[in-house]
């Protein structure tokens, strides 16, 4: 397992991997949040919020990495090479929220919601 430091340090050398261009119209940045919220969706205490896209009309368009959730998910048998990949997973992905939004794109969305369908559907055969 990381501390939290670390997971900022690492998150600081994934974001610079990205080009300029996906930071345009993110204003509030990437952020870093010791939480581990359950996805609304969740039915077993498992489905944990990785990271989020978020638009808020004080704070502007930012994306949030919950470290805590990736200490629950990950645990203390991941090592930093499999925490650094599950970061960029993620990162990336809200990235794609990000320019699809300014795009008008709902594509990465649609995935999303695929996703909790078929986490529902396998809740239901293990009932």
């Amino acid at each position: 397992m990381i501390s939290i430091n670390r997971f900022q340090e690492i998150l600081e050398d994934l974001a610079e991997e990205l080009p300029a261009e996906f930071y345009e119209q993110l204003n509030g940045g990437i952020l870093v949040d010791a939480g581990h919220p359950l996805h609304p969706a969740d039915e077993r205490g498992d489905l944990y919020i990785m990271g989020e896209y978020r638009i808020d009309p004080a704070m502007g368009k930012y994306i949030v990495m919950y470290y805590g959730s990736f200490r629950r998910v990950l645990g203390r048998s991941a090592d930093e090479s499999e925490w650094t990949e599950e970061m960029r997973k993620v990162l990336r992905h809200e990235f794609r929220h990000h320019i699809e939004g300014r795009a008008g794109v709902r594509d990465l969305e649609v995935w999303d919601e695929e996703q909790i369908a078929a986490y529902r559907a396998r809740n239901r055969k293990e009932k």
